[in-house]
């Protein structure tokens, strides 16, 4: 039986697109990309995000 794919946990090395700041989000959009976002631009972008049904992963740090 094959396993579940997961995406790895955010590192230190994770680094925001809009900014270059440490990630704290990955939004995994429906078609399968992924975007990383520092706190400051996770809460800009996160209604937009869960409009289009993006998967929300939080850095639990």
């Amino acid at each position: 039986m094959p396993g579940t794919l997961t995406r790895p946990e955010l590192t230190a090395a994770d680094r925001c697109d809009r900014c270059g700041a440490a990630a704290k989000l990955r939004a995994v959009l429906p078609s399968g990309g992924e975007l990383l976002f520092c706190g400051h631009h996770a809460r800009a972008y996160e209604a937009g995000l869960r409009d289009v049904r993006a998967d929300l992963q939080q850095d639990e740090q």
